[in-house]
């Protein structure tokens, strides 16, 4: 099949995708709260003060209440919260989005690997997988965490390597169901290798399976993110929401009432994750209606 007409089937079946997930709307809904944050992140740049990461110097005074010229009020070192908000959205959004395609990108290898190979290669790598799913991601994470140096990479690796069992599981069973229809048989009749099987046509029937997961998987890795970064466990020289509400618990900010430096990175890493979550429940429901209705 020639280029052109593969790139039009597949803008056809884009626009049926589209027109499939417009009729959800709380997908809709998750969507455009996403949209309107990812604008934001990116324009953090022009909004922010470029010294916003500086302690000394800061315009307000420590822990200002919200009001006019501060809307969200000031950290424990005067510095604006709502600007520290838009420059962690960039870190918690970017750690978040790496972290879920480090974990979908492994799981889903060791899921076709062990579905299309199966035997005693399939049991030893499954079992590797309900290793990993039995012990608790968060604990591993905190593990890799505190053993690696700390910075972003860190905290990426760490929640890709030890969030990744789910999506195998789930990627080794739609594999197997996929291989055991009757074009596999013809390909491999007409010659068609290990690469060429898993690549040209497991692979292609996986990916929708692979692309909800990887919305759902977004909205656990800003959790964990957050999570690891509220145990001083992140990287100390960025600020990312995570860090924000560790930075407010250090200040002593819960027990003095100091409710404005609570909220907002909370309230912001509750709506990110719920907006993905609304969109990866949309995608289930737009790429397998009969699995999401019976949800």
């Amino acid at each position: 099949m020639s280029a052109p007409l593969v790139w039009a089937r597949r803008r056809r079946t884009a626009a049926r995708l589209w027109r499939a997930y417009r009729t959800q709307r709380a997908g809709l809904c998750g969507l455009a709260a996403l949209a309107l944050i990812g604008v934001l992140a990116l324009a953090a740049p022009l909004l922010v003060d470029p010294d916003i990461q500086q302690v000394t110097g800061a315009p307000g005074e420590p822990l200002e209440a919200p009001g006019a010229r501060f809307w969200l009020g000031t950290d424990q070192f005067g510095r604006s919260l709502l600007e520290l908000l838009l420059v962690g959205a960039r870190v918690s959004l970017a750690v978040g989005l790496l972290a879920a395609a480090l974990s979908v990108a492994i799981g889903t290898v060791a899921g076709i690997l062990a579905g299309h190979y199966g035997g005693w290669f399939s049991t030893v790598l499954m079992r590797v997988t309900d290793w990993f799913l039995v012990m608790p991601a968060l604990v591993l994470a905190i593990v890799l965490a505190t053993v690696m140096s700390r910075g972003l990479w860190t905290v990426i690796i760490a929640i890709g390597v030890t969030s990744w069992p789910t999506t195998a599981r789930l990627v080794r069973a739609q594999t197997i169901a996929v291989e055991a229809r009757p074009y596999i048989e013809r390909a491999r009749a007409l010659g068609g290798g290990h690469g060429h099987i898993m690549g040209r046509h497991v692979l292609p029937n996986v990916m929708p399976l692979v692309l909800a997961q990887t919305t759902l998987g977004i909205s656990a890795a800003i959790l964990t993110e957050a999570t690891l970064a509220f145990l001083g466990l992140g990287d100390p020289e960025v600020i990312s929401w995570g860090g924000m509400l560790q930075d407010a618990r250090a200040a002593g900010a819960v027990s003095s009432g100091h409710w404005w430096y609570l909220a907002p990175p909370g309230l912001a890493i509750a709506l990110v994750a719920l907006a993905f979550t609304l969109c990866g429940r949309a995608v289930e429901r737009v790429l397998d209606p009969g699995r999401g209705a019976g949800r």
